[in-house]
C-alpha cells in the first residue's frame, strides 16, 4: 500500500449492496472519514458495553438458551464490527 489510506483505500466501518466492502479513496480529512471515525469510535464503544453486558449475563446461573443464542448473535455482530475497525486501521 502506498500513501495514507493505500491504493485500495480506507476500508470504512460499513458494507455496500450484498455485504461487499467499502472503501475511501482520498486524503482522509474529508467528510466521509470524519463520519467513518465517529462511527468506528461508536461500534467501539458498543462493544465494549456489550462486554460488560456479556458478564453479567452469564453470571446468571439461570440463563436460558433462547438467552444465551441471543448474546452470542450480538458477540457474533459486535467482533465482526470490531474486526472491521481494526482491518481498517491496520491498513492504513
Amino acid at each position: 500500500m502506498s500513501g495514507p489510506v493505500g491504493d485500495e483505500g480506507r476500508l470504512l466501518p460499513w458494507t455496500g449492496l450484498g455485504g461487499k466492502p467499502c472503501f475511501l479513496l482520498g486524503d482522509g480529512v474529508g467528510h466521509v472519514s470524519r463520519l467513518a471515525d465517529q462511527i468506528e469510535s461508536i461500534q467501539l464503544g458498543m462493544a465494549g458495553n456489550l462486554l460488560d453486558h456479556a458478564t453479567e449475563l452469564l453470571a446468571e446461573p439461570d440463563l436460558s438458551g433462547e438467552e444465551l443464542r441471543y448474546l452470542a448473535l450480538r458477540l457474533k455482530e459486535s467482533l465482526g464490527d470490531v474486526k472491521r475497525v481494526a482491518d481498517s486501521r491496520g491498513s492504513r
